[in-house]
């Protein structure tokens, strides 16, 4: 709780736009580690790649006519199109990562 304590004055919205660090971080300021930001690029690259891969398994199940399979994939490309796009709307609103 050392990486809290030392912050005495209000956030301000500039703050909160440059990313806080720790956040969501239950170990803060524990051995040293450098403060934790948002890693929201790498989640957008890799939630593009799951919906790729998601659409594509779902093609080969479909031309194999395992429907099971097709319905699963179709399932996970549409999580992961939402996914993403929530990712994007945070990165354009401003947030760091």
């Amino acid at each position: 709780m050392q990486a809290r304590a030392h912050h005495s004055r209000p956030r301000s919205r500039e703050d909160y736009a440059r990313g806080l660090p720790d956040y969501h971080d239950p170990t803060a300021g524990f051995g040293g580690a450098a403060p934790a930001y948002s890693a929201l690029t790498l989640r957008i690259v890799l939630a593009a790649l799951a919906v790729v891969l998601a659409i594509g398994g779902a093609v080969l199940f479909a031309y194999a006519d395992a429907w099971w399979g097709t319905v699963l994939l179709g399932l996970v490309a549409v999580g992961s199109a939402v996914d993403l796009a929530w990712v994007v709307h945070r990165k354009r609103r401003g947030e760091p990562g």
